[in-house]
């Protein structure tokens, strides 16, 4: 799941790029002081998408301060802790803990065991703080594994159940806004899941791993249902995103919504830009005029 919620960062102006790295620092500010300096190896650009896009929705108390860290030991860095980076250092624990699992099954890894065994005592912290969450993503992960050990064509449900995951680790409070950001989470998980089996495929199938998109792969349209499929996935994402009420780093949050996430699959098809990547382009060239 890691790796596809990123920013395009050379489209980001100067000032967009320092505060996305504030935050970055502040999500691994919260892993070291909740988990130790071992658990900031866990440390993403997913997960800080979540922290920029919470803090920009609840507005909570900021700390702003300097520092220095063992990657950056001369310069310090400013960076941005709040209540919401310990929480999403909290879901960058659990996610990375079943990562870690995950890699060790399918292809029983030495650093899926390492990661694991790493993260065990981190985990159980999380389990403790938020045990109807975590209860509810074990049962489905556990769900998601099961269907794919089946080896079923339906690709609709291990979508769906990648989608609930993402959704339950976005949604930090049960509250007004809460259901808004649950959908945002599924809607951009059902994405992750597609953008990765489509990464993965010709990857799976020398493995002989389990991969949804295996039984389209012979379709003369396979691309365009891929692109397609991916598209439709991401406009429900932006969709829920453009009715909230966001002011603050709009412009990051949309530049990792609308051309980040699809870095991936820009690499791998050398397509400059996604459909509608092009149209939010043209569309914010036409306010801006």
């Amino acid at each position: 799941m890691f790796g596809y919620i990123t920013a395009d960062y050379n489209a980001l102006t100067k000032e967009d790029q320092a505060q996305y790295q504030q935050y970055y620092c502040g999500l691994c500010r919260s892993l070291e002081h909740r988990y130790g300096n071992i658990s900031r190896l866990t440390l993403n650009n997913d997960m800080t998408f979540l922290l920029i896009l919470l803090s920009s929705l609840y507005e909570p108390e900021e700390k702003r301060e300097q520092g220095r860290c063992f990657s950056h030991t001369i310069k310090r860095r400013t960076y941005v802790c709040s209540e919401l980076s310990d929480y999403c250092a909290d879901m960058t624990v659990l996610l990375a803990y079943q990562k870690a699992l995950d890699d060790k099954a399918d292809e029983a890894n030495i650093r899926g065991s390492a990661g694991a065994a790493m993260l065990v005592k981190p985990y159980q912290r999380v389990k403790v703080l938020y045990p109807a969450k975590v209860e509810r993503i074990e049962n489905t992960i556990r769900e998601l594994q099961d269907y794919e050990a089946q080896n079923s064509p339906d690709i609709d449900i291990p979508i769906n159940l990648s989608g609930k995951i993402l959704g339950e680790v976005f949604t930090w409070r049960e509250d007004y806004w809460g259901e808004d950001v649950r959908l945002l989470g599924e809607a951009l998980g059902r994405f992750i899941y597609l953008m990765d089996a489509y990464d993965d495929l010709k990857a799976d199938m020398k493995k002989g791993n389990y991969n949804a998109l295996r039984e389209y792969r012979q379709q003369a349209d396979f691309e365009s249902f891929c692109e397609e499929s991916l598209l439709m996935m991401i406009a429900e994402c932006t969709a829920v995103f453009e009715t909230m009420p966001l002011e603050n780093h709009l412009s990051i949050l949309r530049n990792v919504l609308y051309s980040g996430v699809w870095t991936r699959y820009r690499q791998k098809t050398g397509k400059a830009k996604c459909a509608q990547g092009d149209n939010k382009e043209t569309e914010n060239e036409q306010k801006s005029v």
